[in-house]
């Protein structure tokens, strides 16, 4: 360390805040231009065409405090000094690791237009990087070879956006071409007439004066990357041309300027938004209002008016794992989650269309079956008799279910919900036809020999004259004639690679068929296969390696039956019906499902008939061409011939079900769930809130004289410890006879009856007197106030964040920080940056012309170590008494950060962990994707008395590489005690950034990127 620097502000200096202002967000990407550039102001509405302003800013960072109208755009009217050697290239701005296809996507960037990944300069306006997930900003100035009417046109592959301006003023300049809005246009090479777009209306141009423009581009990850722009004298038969090196200059030179310069970076219309805030429905719950957000301006009551209204009791919970030995990174397992009420919508709702895993299923059997098994399809009455067998696929007959012995080929086993009746559960016998064997599947080498069909045959039982429908399994056994029993609820699978034994079945009349169709109705995600009246005499074609069609397999029509059972050899095999049968190989996209059977209707005339037609058909199957096959199953046209001997499938609009209140939330534990990372905070039952927070206010009132009224529940958290009792962090907002709201945010325990627990200083060796009777005449838990377990509101925060040569991360951290202060009008925190030799912004002097009230700047030598960073910013910490958050530059902060930090963390008790949500790429905190980092603890809060207790950072281990320190920390912060609390923040973010360049790492010199 070579370096301190130390700001102190009192808090007569600071900004002070209105109560109940409204505060939403507090990263503000408007607040870095607002710090950091001098240019002057215009407000949006002076705008001449506000109307081509693009869109796709963010709203949570240009209107971070809601405001009704937009702020001012920082739009550039004069241009630098131009001198003669700029002639011959154009400025290029790199934004690097950010996805989507569309400028709008580039325009959401936090950095953007100021601060890009890489400053430089290009010859001509054709650029082809060969990389993937960027946007570009190209601008500088066009010098015409004449005067005279002049046409542009832009390609690019994904979007772009070209602009030009009547003058050198970038302040002017407006859209005049461009490639698609979307992100799914593109073009190809020199493809410049594609879209209309693309093409320009004339331009007046004289050769005397230089015009400003601006293309902009964005490209996702695929496609050949590529922009360029041409143009052409308004002249009939004239081709575009690429702008070369002769008609372009610089804007200005920025090789000699470090990347926190940024007051000569032009800003135009190009890169702000209109002068009106389109307003959207948010599309995550976590985006509504909630009053947590705010509810931390409002004025406290007093913590000392609060003592006496609890007995006071010693708090232990037995979760605390204090002197117990932990395997390395085993702390993981011992860190609970809370309860919280009310819904804080913390759960990712809007992500599980791809992640499902709060529900607790295989992701493979809801592809495949869905949530059907939480429903039982009703039936109409009076028809119990006929429709039995009618019901959703899910709701089977007992016989339908799969045999002990074969339950162990599928993943799951069956899950019913009501208990089957007993059963034979012995298998039926083999049948004797050759082709009744299953034919096992066909080995990857023998794709192309001829394999036999593997079929499924289906049969009827006698005991009924209807056919009994079958679920593509083992056929119903048959049974003495009884009364039906009720119908019950069974969850199975289809078993795969075996098929129905064959049985006979009588005929209805004497004068009906031999048997009846295939009485099923399938319904596909993919379209119908064709379905063939007569079984090809060729052997079948395998399957289609690309599209994985599934073979038909060959249903046999018993012949009649006589009178005694047990004659069924010798008999005659008519030619049967080609159904689609379950191949498990397929993908969940051409997986054909059975959505429930019913009852046939197919009539007559569509029963196979004999004679010619039987053979017209086999040779119409004999002319298919060999490659037909496969698309012949997705083709309409193929399978239309079968139309008139086969009814399309029957769908019971009218068909209910019923369903019971199901609550996912009770099916979850608090144990620290690392599987799912979309599921929020574990929601708590509102009638054990509001229980609590009763007994609270009786206890309140009786010892205040009814002096508060309780307006709302604003948050309750909840710890739970089955064995002594709960914790509850109440926040309630009161109504003080006589001086207005109040905010109630105390802790409280939940004893149960008969817990002993340590003395008043937590000593386990000194039993708590039992108590005579408890205090409630009924026996149940009674609140009491936990001894050595209160929060400060008045203590110090030290954010510490370690840098190197992250500048544009650096100037917005310091501008959130700046703005945090300004809104919330707190000035008990301060920052401390530990700088490890950045080059290319001068940090030190960053923190001098910021806003913030108090910060201290270390300057470390060597490469960078997370670890020894943070641990010398600890050590820069003089108060043991205040609070260290160990904190990352890339982090997007809610208004309430510092009041949950400090709710949160109590001397030798309590360390928070709050889990934040990880943006995905192109995301932003207005339109967050992406998931909460549930195995991450690098941003941790605890007093400095106890991370000094704990031993601090492993310097040592984790000197040159980080990842896997803040596990090890938990592990130290477990064993000496401390609780660890783990919870969701709204509007918590962690920004998706680009880790080209971080910490000093540097590409060869030469090297060329991978292409897309």
């Amino acid at each position: 360390m070579s370096g301190i620097l130390t700001k102190h502000v009192t808090p007569s200096e600071s900004g002070s805040h209105k109560d109940g202002e409204k505060l939403t967000s507090v990263t503000d990407g408007g607040g870095v231009r607002a710090a950091l550039s001098t240019q002057r102001t215009e407000d949006s509405s002076e705008s001449r065409e506000e109307e081509q302003a693009p869109e796709g800013r963010d709203r949570h960072t240009l209107f971070p405090g809601g405001a009704g109208r937009p702020p001012p755009l920082n739009l550039t009217h004069q241009a630098p000094p131009w001198r003669e050697e700029y002639k011959g290239q154009v400025n290029l701005h790199v934004f690097e690791d950010w996805c989507g296809g569309a400028v709008g996507h580039l325009r959401r960037n936090l950095h953007f237009p100021l601060f890009p990944h890489t400053r430089t300069t290009v010859k001509k306006l054709a650029v082809s990087p060969k990389w993937k997930n960027y946007g570009l900003r190209l601008f500088g100035f066009i010098h015409p070879a004449r005067d005279g009417d002049v046409q542009f046109s832009v390609a690019s592959d994904d979007n772009s956006e070209f602009w030009l301006s009547p003058n050198e003023s970038p302040a002017g300049a407006r859209l005049v071409a461009y490639v698609g809005k979307t992100g799914s246009e593109w073009t190809a090479p020199g493809e410049f007439t594609k879209f209309s777009s693309q093409v320009s209306k004339p331009r007046r141009l004289m050769a005397s004066r230089r015009y400003y423009f601006e293309l902009l581009h964005k490209q996702d990850d695929r496609g050949s990357d590529h922009v360029e722009v041409g143009w052409r004298a308004f002249l009939p038969g004239l081709k575009f041309e690429v702008i070369g090196s002769a008609h372009v200059s610089l804007y200005t030179d920025e090789s000699a300027l470090k990347m926190d310069h940024v007051a000569h970076v032009p800003q135009s219309p190009a890169s702000h938004v209109g002068g009106r805030l389109r307003l959207e429905e948010p599309r995550a719950d976590m985006l509504r209002p909630d009053p947590r957000d705010t509810f931390f301006l409002t004025p406290r009551v007093e913590p000392a008016s609060l003592e006496d209204v609890l007995e006071p009791c010693a708090y232990a919970p037995t979760y605390v794992v204090k002197d117990f030995p932990i395997a390395r990174y085993q702390g993981l397992q011992f860190v609970y989650l809370s309860f919280v009420y009310p819904n804080d919508h913390t759960r990712l709702t809007h992500m599980e269309t791809d992640n499902k895993c709060f529900y607790r299923e295989s992701p493979l059997y809801l592809e495949r079956f869905g949530f059907y098994k939480y429903m039982k399809m009703d039936q109409e009455k009076g028809k119990e008799d006929e429709q039995v067998q009618r019901r959703a696929f899910l709701f089977l007959s007992p016989d339908d279910f799969l045999d002990e012995e074969d339950q162990g080929e599928l993943l799951d086993g069956p899950e019913p919900t009501e208990a089957p009746p007993a059963q034979n559960s012995h298998p039926p016998p083999a049948p004797t036809e050759a082709g009744a064997t299953p034919a096992p599947p066909t080995p990857a080498s023998a794709w192309h020999q001829p394999t036999p069909r593997r079929s499924r045959a289906l049969s009827w039982a006698p005991r009924s004259k209807r056919p009994l429908p079958l679920f593509l399994g083992r056929a119903p056994s048959p049974r003495a004639a009884a009364a039906p029993p009720p119908p019950k609820v069974y969850v199975t699978r289809v078993q795969p690679g075996l098929r129905a034994p064959r049985r006979a079945m009588a005929p209805l009349s004497p004068h009906a068929p031999p048997w009846l169709p295939f009485p099923g109705v399938f319904l596909r995600p993919a379209p119908l296969p064709r379905v063939q009246l007569r079984a090809p005499p060729h052997p079948p074609r395998p399957q289609d390696r690309r599209t994985g069609s599934s073979q038909a397999t060959e249903l046999r029509p018993p012949a009649r039956v006589p009178a005694t059972q047990g004659s069924q050899e010798g008999q005659a095999q008519p030619l049967g019906l080609a159904v689609p049968t379950v191949d498990l190989n397929l993908s969940s996209e051409m997986q054909p499902v059975t959505s429930f059977l019913s009852l046939s209707q197919v009539s007559r005339h569509q029963l196979p008939r004999e004679g010619g037609e039987e053979e017209e058909e086999e040779e119409g199957a004999d002319d298919e061409a060999p490659g037909d096959g496969a698309a012949s199953e997705d083709s309409a046209e193929v399978a239309e011939p079968a139309r008139g001997r086969w009814r399309e499938d029957a769908i019971d609009w009218q068909r209910t079900f019923s369903v019971g209140a199901v609550d996912f939330e009770q099916l979850r534990s608090d144990w620290n769930d690392l599987r799912c990372n979309v599921s929020g905070n574990l929601q708590l039952p509102e009638a054990e809130a509001v229980d609590v927070v009763a007994q609270y206010m009786e206890r309140l009132n009786a010892r205040h004289g009814g002096r508060f009224a309780l307006l709302r529940i604003v948050n309750v958290e909840k710890r739970r410890d089955s064995a002594r009792g709960s914790r509850f962090l109440l926040e309630l907002e009161l109504q003080e006879r006589g001086r207005g709201r109040r905010r109630l945010s105390e802790y409280v325990f939940l004893r149960l009856p008969g817990a002993h627990v340590g003395d008043a200083d937590g000593d386990a060796e000194s039993p708590e007197p039992a108590p005579a009777a408890s205090a409630r005449p009924d026996g149940r838990p009674e609140l009491c106030r936990p001894l050595h377990l209160a929060w400060r509101q008045d203590v110090m925060v030290h954010l510490i964040v370690p840098v190197k040569n992250q500048a544009r991360w650096v100037a917005q951290f310091l501008a959130d920080m700046a703005t945090l202060h300004a809104r919330t009008g707190d000035s008990r925190f301060s920052v401390i940056l530990v700088d490890f030799e950045s080059e290319d912004m001068d940090v030190e002097q960053a923190l001098r012309v910021s806003r913030l009230p108090r910060y201290q700047y270390l300057r470390r030598t060597g490469n960078f170590e997370r670890s020894a960073g943070l641990q010398a910013g600890v050590d820069a910490v003089e108060d043991a008494s205040s609070i260290v958050f160990l904190c990352d530059l890339h982090i997007h902060f809610p208004p309430s950060i510092l009041d949950s930090i400090r709710k949160h963390c109590v001397e030798g008790r309590l360390a928070f962990a709050p889990v934040v949500m990880r943006l995905a790429c192109g995301s932003s905190p207005g339109d967050p994707h992406g998931y909460w980092e549930v195995n991450g603890f690098g941003l941790f809060g605890m007093y400095k008395s106890d991370f000094d207790r704990v031993g601090g950072m492993n310097t040592q281990e984790f000197r040159d590489q980080w990842g896997g320190e803040d596990w090890e920390l938990l592990d130290r912060v477990l064993q000496a005690g401390l609780e660890v609390e783990r919870l969701r923040l709204r509007n918590f973010y962690h920004h998706h950034h680009s880790r080209r360049g971080m910490w000093g790492a540097r590409s060869r010199k030469g090297a060329r990127a991978p292409g897309p």
